[in-house]
């Protein structure tokens, strides 16, 4: 499930990414890569507990697909509170310096 969250995070952020300018200079990239390392994460989690469970790994007892889920979330999550401090920081729009200088000007 963690997987699976975090591969359609990864899409959705690259189409948007993708489709739009100003997406790009909000750093919709960032976000997107920090969602195909988790999605990567996961692939070899995935694998290895295969090696591990067998024919057991395609029947979770759905205790864990809920925490999985949850876990997944979570991490979509973080990612875009830590993409959100990235954009504030670098301010690629000049949002924060304008309502700054609007305040003290």
């Amino acid at each position: 499930m963690t997987l699976l969250i975090a591969l359609i995070a990864a899409v959705v952020s690259t189409a948007v990414w993708y489709q739009s300018e100003k997406a790009r200079k909000l750093r919709i990239g960032t976000l997107a890569l920090m969602y195909w390392g988790a999605s990567l994460m996961w692939l070899v989690d995935a694998a290895v507990e295969y090696a591990e469970l067998r024919a057991e790994y395609f029947t979770p007892a759905v205790s864990d697909m809920l925490n999985d889920a949850y876990l997944g979330l979570s991490v979509v999550v973080l990612g875009l509170v830590i993409w959100l401090v990235i954009v504030l920081v670098k301010d690629p729009l000049c949002t924060v310096r304008n309502l700054l200088q609007k305040h003290h000007g």
